[in-house]
């Protein structure tokens, strides 16, 4: 298995404008077949995320789980 981490942020909703997930940029295949994938191709998708996600109608309103977690873990409140 690759040291690439999944993108997800726990916001597993997709936009139907774009196909992409507002919480990480990937399309609901690449989603579901994310573990399958050779480093290379979870590279290739991982440059493409910062610009799909400019791309999507509307951006997820609510905290994140894995955001409040970093937040937490930098020193800021809970």
């Amino acid at each position: 298995m690759s040291t690439i981490e999944s993108p997800c942020i726990l916001v597993c909703s997709i936009d139907r404008k774009t196909g992409y997930c507002f919480g990480c940029g990937r399309t609901g295949d690449e989603i579901a077949n994310w573990l399958s994938f050779s480093a290379a191709e979870r590279q290739s998708v991982m440059e493409m995320l910062a610009g799909r996600l400019a791309q999507v109608e509307r951006k997820p309103r609510r905290e994140t789980r894995r955001r409040r977690m970093a937040r937490a873990q930098a020193g800021g409140q809970p």
